[in-house]
């Protein structure tokens, strides 16, 4: 059996390895240090924001961003249904209640839903304390709509753009946007501190609470007093060191990631029935770009003649890692009671959508093999 072929592998090289073991030799090696210091530094550079707090995961980002906003026990979040868990978690961590807003055909918020559902609230009474929209697979989302939107309705956006680092929309930073972003460093995502994410604002007092709920909530003083409920959410002096290489890398890794996007629209381009999705946004260049963080294709089985899980079902047998889109969490048995405003089209791109081997450590090779499978696949059903 050929080794396996992974979805979104991290992707390292010597210069994460001289980055680790100069971290190591420092003797910085327990939480907080210069690498932090200046991996926030970077990272806000990086992202147009004024400040960047690194922190020890996206959900822990997200957590943080909704408790500097006030969110707590009977507040209503609106969110994104077309989303992994943790979006969603996150709101639920600080005892809100999350009501979710099905996406438009770009697998993001749907602008009009959500106007729908900040109507059908207000009309019951139900005031929204904060929107968050997700970046899905690395596209930024219409904030111009939904900022403009959720202001109109007295509503705060934090953004979700935990898989869209390195993505623009109109020539800002996907981090740019919102009150804060918060981003993720998971294992899988375009860059990786292992485990990891941070918290992207302006907002000068956000970045500094932010700091102090993530190292325990700890007061200034000698001993040990604390005043308010804390969290062990900061990112590690070794593991900031990561970061720094990753970062400073991380325009070529997108360009490896937008070749391999190319490739897979050329491959499906004579296919009926199977587009790229998110298409054609973001492939040819322009102020607007996704970060191809996972490249799609959407299958229509009645004029392809197959689905999308028949393919998922053939790469598997070669130990091919393809995966379907987020399932909504509409749909969701821990969250299938909450309310939603939906239109079908979330669930219609879960059924219909298949994320294709997209790393950007891939290699010809491994290419190569992929496309042999897709192929042999096709012509076996042409």
């Amino acid at each position: 059996m050929n080794d396996r072929i992974f979805l979104s592998s991290p992707d390292v090289t010597q210069a994460e390895e001289d980055a680790l073991v100069r971290a190591f030799r420092s003797g910085w090696i327990a939480p907080l240090g210069p690498e932090v210091d200046a991996f926030e530094t970077e990272l806000a550079e990086y992202t147009g924001r004024r400040h960047a707090v690194a922190l020890s995961s996206g959900s822990a980002a997200l957590h943080l961003g909704l408790l500097n906003l006030g969110v707590g026990p009977g507040d209503v979040i609106l969110t994104s249904s077309l989303t992994f868990a943790a979006t969603t978690n996150a709101i639920v961590y600080t005892g809100a209640e999350p009501v979710f807003v099905d996406a438009d055909e770009t697998g993001n918020m749907n602008p009009s839903l959500l106007e729908q559902a900040f109507a059908e609230l207000e009309a019951e009474g139900v005031r929204v304390k904060a929107v968050v929209p997700v970046d899905l697979l690395g596209k930024v989302v219409d904030h111009e709509r939904i900022g403009q939107i959720a202001e109109s309705h007295g509503a705060t956006v934090l953004s979700d753009a935990a898989e869209s680092l390195g993505a623009t929309r109109n020539g800002r930073s996907s981090g740019a946007y919102g009150v804060a972003a918060a981003v993720s460093f998971n294992g899988n995502k375009i860059m990786t501190t292992s485990g990891g994410g941070a918290l992207l604002t302006d907002d000068e007092d956000m970045a500094q609470r932010t700091r102090y709920l993530a190292t325990q909530a700890r007061q200034p003083v000698v001993h040990y007093e604390h005043t308010d409920v804390g969290y062990n959410y900061r990112l590690s002096n070794i593991l900031a060191a990561l970061g720094r290489a990753q970062l400073a890398r991380l325009e070529d890794m997108i360009e490896r990631r937008r070749a391999l996007r190319l490739h897979y629209r050329e491959l499906f381009s004579t296919v009926p029935g199977v587009d790229m999705f998110g298409e054609p946004s973001g492939a040819d260049g322009g102020d607007t770009q996704d970060n191809f963080w996972l490249s799609s294709i959407l299958v229509d089985p009645q004029e392809a003649g197959f689905t999308a899980e028949d393919l998922r079902a053939h790469l598997a047998d070669q130990n091919i890692e393809a995966r379907p889109l987020w399932k909504p969490m509409h749909l969701q048995p821990v969250y299938a009671q909450k309310r939603a405003f939906t239109d079908g089209t979330g669930e219609r791109l879960f059924t219909t959508g298949l994320s294709l081997p997209s790393g950007s450590v891939l290699d010809q090779q491994q290419i190569a093999r992929v496309t042999e499978s897709i192929t042999t696949f096709l012509e076996a059903r042409a």
